[in-house]
Formats: structure tokens, sequence, C-alpha cells
């Protein structure tokens, strides 16, 4: 009887067991089709939501076109553009002005910023555009007609004809740097305007200097390097060469030291090699005589007559070379001293003092040479400031080659 008892027990307890257990599942199941009715309704309205959008979206998309198409229409009917009237008006309002009102422009702002810094609005008027720099380049002219200096190009051409352009050459011994300015003012305390830079570099028996455009960047494969110079294992001869031919035809140097880069050829608008353009001498002084140092500089330049663009066009073999020689002093008796008259403009007493001036060509039918019209002049008037006063044939860069050929001992020469 226990027993039978006790097995009633279990199996109504077991039914109850599965009676809940099927609840459960009923419930579970109930829940799950609420949350798939819940997903679907969602769906469509996120997808109805979507469809209207992007009907909303074409509409608006079709009356903008619709907007634009009319008034093309409207504008083509009316005047029609033409091509470099459409260029001016994609490039912006400023090229859009007539020809004859930019040319005065520009010729104004040039005539009244006739020095500097304030003929920096001058180089601004030719970064604006293509169109405001062609024609500012044709308003602007050279150093040798204007003896005014705008543009980088400027430091390549000759200088000016009657009165020379003074500058000043500040040297940094710590890092062997020199830096060439345009003296604004008659003092020789203030930098001016900054021109060219170069650092000394020495190359197994030799040394090089490294000139640049930027101050910051003094390498031959900068976008700012303009030129080098080169000397021998005395110090005594130096070359100089340009990174651009002077003239159409110019073949670069085939020495291994002239190269620019390592390999033969970067870029068909980059040369690989540099491009001599003229020498530097100094003669020895095997007798020890007392003197100055004496030397003899050939440069490749334009003559009188000629500016930088009109040698381009020429040929190598037609491209003349001016050869200077420096002045000589005279012995005054009463300072025991040879000297130069430097007008005011050096105050110190150097070895390398020197003023250049033109020698007769023999070599040239018909060539003629002013020894007291002074090329080029160089002095000290501070401990690590110098002037340089240059006038044409010669330009600025090649000014401060020769000049920097002063610097250093040479002591088979003194």
């Amino acid at each position: 009887m226990l027993s039978f008892k006790k097995g009633k027990k279990k199996r109504a307890k077991s039914k109850i067991s599965l009676s809940l257990s099927l609840r459960e599942s009923k419930a579970k199941i109930k829940r799950r089709s609420g949350w798939a009715k819940m997903s679907l309704r969602n769906s469509c309205l996120s997808r109805r939501i979507s469809r209207s959008f992007g009907e909303a979206h074409k509409s608006s998309k079709e009356t903008e076109l619709n907007a634009a198409d009319d008034s093309v229409v409207s504008s083509t009917t009316s005047a029609p553009m033409d091509s470099g009237a459409a260029a001016a008006h994609s490039s912006g309002s400023w090229a859009g002005l007539l020809p004859e009102l930019l040319g005065e422009i520009i010729r104004r702002v040039e005539t009244t910023e006739d020095s500097w810094p304030h003929r920096q609005n001058v180089v601004a008027c030719a970064c604006v555009c293509k169109r405001w720099r062609e024609i500012t380049k044709d308003i602007v002219k050279s150093p040798f007609l204007s003896g005014k200096i705008t543009f980088p190009s400027c430091l390549k051409q000759p200088g000016p004809r009657e009165f020379p352009h003074q500058c000043l050459i500040r040297r940094n011994k710590k890092t062997s740097t020199f830096y060439l300015y345009l003296a604004l003012t008659p003092s020789f305390s203030e930098k001016g305007k900054f021109l060219l830079a170069a650092r000394r570099y020495r190359r197994g028996a030799h040394s090089e200097y490294i000139i640049s455009l930027d101050a910051g960047d003094l390498s031959q494969g900068s976008n700012a390097y303009v030129g080098k110079l080169s000397s021998d294992f005395l110090g005594t001869n130096f070359t100089i060469y340009d990174s651009r031919p002077p003239h159409n035809g110019a073949k670069p140097s085939s020495s291994r030291g002239s190269r620019r880069f390592a390999s033969k050829q970067i870029s068909p608008q980059v040369p690989a090699g540099n491009f001599e353009v003229g020498q530097v001498s100094y003669k020895f002084n095997l007798l020890k005589s007392r003197g100055p140092r004496r030397m003899v500089c050939t440069v490749k330049c334009p003559s009188s007559g000629e500016t930088a663009d009109d040698i381009k066009m020429k040929k190598a073999e037609n491209a003349g070379c001016t050869i200077l020689r420096n002045k000589s002093p005279r012995w005054h008796e009463h300072l025991q001293c040879w000297c130069l008259n430097f007008h005011g403009r050096v105050t110190v007493a150097s070895v390398k003092n020197f003023q250049l001036v033109a020698t007769v060509d023999q070599s040239q039918p018909g060539g003629k040479g002013d020894e007291e019209t002074v090329l080029l002049q160089f002095g000290k008037v501070g401990d690590d400031i110098f002037t340089m006063d240059y006038r044409q044939p010669l330009s600025a860069f090649q000014a401060f080659a020769i000049c920097l050929t002063s610097f250093g001992t040479k002591l088979a020469c003194e």
C-alpha cells in the first residue's frame, strides 16, 4: 500500500511539471511572435520613410538641374562666352579684369613702389594668377635698364649701367655661411633685403661654396639652388658654376665634381650638371713682395648693349667673355700703406679688399677696356661685415661668387 501511494504521488508531480513547462514554452512562443511582428512593422516603416526621403531628394535635384539649365540657356542666348572669358571666370574675378585696366594698375604699383620693402607689392601682383604674372613681367624692366631688383631672376641679369647696386655681405664664422643683402640705407648696421646665401663645404682636397636663394636650405638638390663656387687645393684658382644654362646650346661641364646629383638625369626640366660661367685666379707671390693680392677674372656675361634675354638667343660660340683684373693701388707715403679710393664704402684695411676693372681683350677685334670704371668693389667695414658694389656687365650672382673667393687664407699669394 505504501509503495502504491508513493507511485501515485510521483505521477502527480510529473504531470504538474509537464503542465508548467508547456505553459512556459507557450509564453516564450508568444513573446517571440510579438518581437517578430514588431520587427516586421519597424522594417516596413523604415522602408516607407526611406522611400519618401529618396523621392523628395530626387525631386529637389530635378528642380536644381532645371533651374541651372534655365540659367545656362538664358546666359547663352543673351551673350555667349568665349574661351578667354570662361577661363577668367573660372579662375576668379581678379583675372577677369580688362587688360588695359590691369596694365594700368600694375604700372602704377611699379612706379610708386620703387624700393624695398615696398617693392614686395610688385611681386605680390605677379603672384595673383598667370595672367597677372605675364603682364607684370612685361611692365617690370630688367635691372640693366631700371636699376631695380624685383624678382629672383634679376639676380642673374646684369646690374645697372650708371650707378652700382650697393650690397652687404655678412659672415658667420661658426657655420661658414655668408649672406648677401641689398643695402636699403647708407648704414652698415642694417641688414637690408636678403638676396643670396652661401656655405662653404670641404670636398676632399678642395672646398666648395653652395649658393642658394634660401638661407635655410643650402644644398645642390634644393629648388632654391642657383650655383656654386669650386676651388683647387691651394685656394688660388676658382671656377663659378651656374645651375641653369646661360644661353641656348650651352652644355654642362663634363667634370665629375660639377654634377648636382649622383645620377645622370633626374628630370628633363632639372639638368643634372652645372654650367661653367667664370673663372677666378690669384697670382702667386713667390718673391713675397709687399702689396695686395693680384687676381684675374674671366666671366661669361652679356655685353653692355645686351640683356640676359638677348644672350639666351645666341649660341655658345657667340657668347663673349669679360676679363677683369684688380685695380692697382697706390702707395701712401704718409700712411705707409697701399690705398684705394672706395668712396667711403670701405672703412677697415684688409688684404681682402679689392676693386675690379675691365681689361682690353686682345682676342676680340676692337675690344676696349675702361681701367677707371670700377665694375666690382669689395671691402671690409666690420669684423664680419663687408660691402659689395657691382654694375653691368656683372650680375649679383657672379659678383657674389667672385667676392667669396677673397675669403680664406692664401699663403702663396700674400
